[in-house]
């Protein structure tokens, strides 16, 4: 399960389908429809605010906006709540960076138009879910092997 704090923009159209798929089975998750992923380490931000089907069903409404930007209709009744007012949970500066790594290392094979188009962004969008401190990588975050190469 991968819930970027990028903003989906970056997101190849595989990358898209993959987060709204995933964050679908994250709300089913957090609304207790499943017995997997319970303790998945990316639902630790979702699960330690005060709403966290709040807060998955804004996530979810930022993806389905984007795949409406780009002429795709995602069936967002599927979406339990969708809440317009949250407080953004703060996810690091580091952990942003390390994403967009991850992601720009994906999309070198998967999708290398899309890859030209964003590999020297500077100022890298968050997900208006969350809101931006200055720290490492995320304690929930698992790092891949990418980096260490």
């Amino acid at each position: 399960m991968r819930l970027w704090s990028l903003h989906p923009k970056y997101l190849d159209t595989k990358g898209l389908l993959a987060v709204w798929r995933e964050a679908l089975l994250a709300q089913n998750v957090l609304l207790g429809k499943t017995r997997g992923y319970k303790h998945h380490p990316q639902l630790q931000r979702f699960t330690q605010t005060d709403s966290p089907i709040d807060y998955i069903g804004f996530y979810l409404h930022t993806i389905a906006t984007e795949a409406a930007l780009r002429g795709y209709k995602f069936d967002t009744t599927k979406i339990h709540r969708n809440q317009s007012a949250i407080t953004r949970i703060p996810v690091s500066s580091e952990q942003l960076d390390y994403e967009f790594q991850w992601l720009m290392h994906k999309l070198q094979t998967r999708s290398p138009e899309l890859y030209n188009t964003w590999k020297n962004e500077i100022n890298v969008t968050i997900n208006e879910t969350f809101i931006i401190y200055q720290g490492p990588i995320e304690s929930w975050e698992v790092v891949a092997h990418f980096l260490n190469d």
